[in-house]
């Protein structure tokens, strides 16, 4: 085989603005320049908040892990808010709580020392209307809540744990066998199919409660019925702007760990992000329908997709119409994690003008991951993806599925695989650009799943080295480029492509002792 280095951008450290103190009314930050983008963006500066100082200490809170501070927190909260906005203080210890909900202008300072340690009682979080997996949904408050709120901050160096222990269920497959055999003797329900526990038999029986509650448009108050189910996002950030995570830790999530929800002008950046690699539906961050976001210096280590772009779920999120837009990533690692960067599968509002950039996923299940199904609707385009190190990738490095959660036709079985009449309700999947991936280590280089009646379309693959199982898989993909690849198969292949067109390869170095190509279709 022909050698030849393959240019690789190493990573980059790219200037930024450094965490130090918030700009006040009388001192506007400047702004935080991001990695020269390919589309335009306006620049977002930090949250202006005042320099007041409000300590929870001195509003009864004890850090003693036994005493509840709910109301010592909502106290300083409310005293900070009439002041005018300041910084809500939390000092070394170990603070037990009820939901927190912020105000504006207002930063809720964790010291070096402090955690947050939110209740594990379910009844301290009242449920409420809210939306949840990219639709309406009664659900519990959520730990930290913020609604249509103006220059808010999260910051330091202390912890945020949700308790999410006693919210979520668990699969058998995830534990050992003795892990298995602690956590059944522990309490709880398993499922009689004896393949996940739940931590009571009421959220055992919540998905089908809940469904019927839905069935007839039931109260908030009628949901109590399924109430130990109903596990919110940890942090939930509604209608807010100016927003900043600067720092924490945010880790054991009954759910989503961070969700901001049509938020814009958000800086996030130095922050830890952890769950249990077992923990169900327990993402990292998860941006829906927001826009003009920076992402930035942080790391994730996580139950589900680390760091996901969203916009609402099937004829909702069609409804509303809000793509998650202009938003730039760089310098994040991810460890564990369903995918290390993901947009799906609800994104029915669309997503556009993203940038990933310098980041290394190691041990995710997959690396870049898209995905959507038939009945979501929603186009995703003008993504760009550049500089990104993956090793020990479970599935796929590069991975589109527009059969989600549903069975995808196999590569032979897609050759008769019957095409379905265009809609709203369409997925769309184009104008991706991918650059400098480098692999080592997974189960497959890259694989494409499009829909017979809407291929993945417009996808530029450049300057890729990748060695995994099987090669790069092509099926129902149009315009496809892929220039300066590098692919190692141990299996297989290196290239399949299955009704699929115009596909364009130029420099395309291989290795597999089954041969370069097979076409069908």
């Amino acid at each position: 085989m022909k050698t030849r280095k393959i240019g690789v951008c190493l990573l980059v450290l790219w200037l930024a603005a450094s965490s130090g103190c918030l700009g006040t009314d009388s001192t506007k930050p400047a702004a935080v320049e991001p990695p020269e983008l390919p589309f335009e963006m306006p620049p977002i500066f930090e949250p202006q908040i005042p320099d007041a100082q409000f300590s929870i200490a001195d509003f009864g809170a004890v850090g003693d892990g036994q005493t509840k501070n709910t109301e010592s927190f909502a106290r300083a909260i409310e005293a900070c808010s009439k002041a005018g906005g300041g910084r809500v203080v939390v000092p070394a210890g170990l603070w037990l709580t009820g939901p927190i909900q912020l105000k504006s202008r207002l930063d809720l300072h964790l010291q070096r020392g402090a955690v947050i340690l939110f209740s594990p009682d379910i009844r301290d979080y009242p449920l409420i209307p809210k939306s949840y997996e990219g639709r309406p949904e009664v659900r519990r408050m959520s730990p930290i809540t913020g609604d249509n709120l103006e220059h808010i901050a999260i910051t330091g160096p202390g912890i945020i744990d949700g308790s999410g222990h006693v919210w979520r269920p668990v699969k058998k497959e995830k534990l050992t066998e003795r892990q298995w055999k602690k956590l059944i003797a522990s309490g709880g329900a398993v499922e009689s199919s004896g393949r996940i526990w739940w931590p009571s038999q009421q959220a055992l029986e919540g998905p089908q409660t809940a469904a019927d509650l839905r069935k007839r448009n039931a109260s908030p108050e009628e949901y109590a019925a399924a109430g130990e189910f109903l596990r919110p996002v940890m942090v939930f950030l509604v209608n807010c702007s100016h927003v900043l995570l600067d720092g924490p830790t945010f880790e054991n999530s009954p759910a989503w760990n961070i969700h901001p929800l049509l938020c814009e002008n958000m800086i996030i950046r130095n922050i830890t992000v952890r769950n249990p690699w077992y923990s169900q539906n327990g993402d990292g961050l998860d941006l829906e329908s927001c826009r003009n976001v920076l992402l930035y210096d942080s790391c994730f280590d996580v139950g589900d997709d680390a760091m996901c772009i969203k916009s609402g779920r099937d004829a909702f999120g069609r409804q509303r119409g809000k793509p998650t837009e202009n938003v730039a990533i760089w310098n994040c690692t991810v460890y564990h994690g369903h995918g290390g960067f993901t947009i799906g599968s609800e994104m029915s509002g669309g997503a556009r003008n993203i940038l990933v950039q310098n980041c290394a996923f190691l041990g995710t299940d997959v690396g870049l991951r898209f995905k959507s199904t038939r009945g979501r609707g929603g186009v995703v385009e003008n993504i760009y993806i550049r500089d990104i190190f993956m090793t020990d990738i479970a599935n796929e490095a590069v991975g589109f599925n527009l059969f989600y959660s549903m069975s995808p036709p196999n590569p032979e079985q897609s050759l008769s695989a019957a095409a379905e009449p265009v809609s709203e309700k369409t997925p769309c999947f184009r104008k991706i650009y991918l650059s400098h991936i480098v692999c080592r280590g997974a189960q497959s280089a890259v694989y494409m799943q499009g829909l017979p009646e809407m291929p993945v379309q417009q996808i530029e693959l450049k300057h890729l080295a990748m060695s995994a199982e099987t090669g790069a898989t092509l099926i129902e993909t149009d315009q496809i480029l892929m220039s300066d690849v590098v692919i190692h198969a141990d299996k297989g292949p290196a290239f399949g492509l299955y009704n699929s067109r115009r596909i364009t390869m130029r420099e395309f170095d291989w290795t597999s002792k089954e041969g370069f190509l097979k076409v069908a279709g």
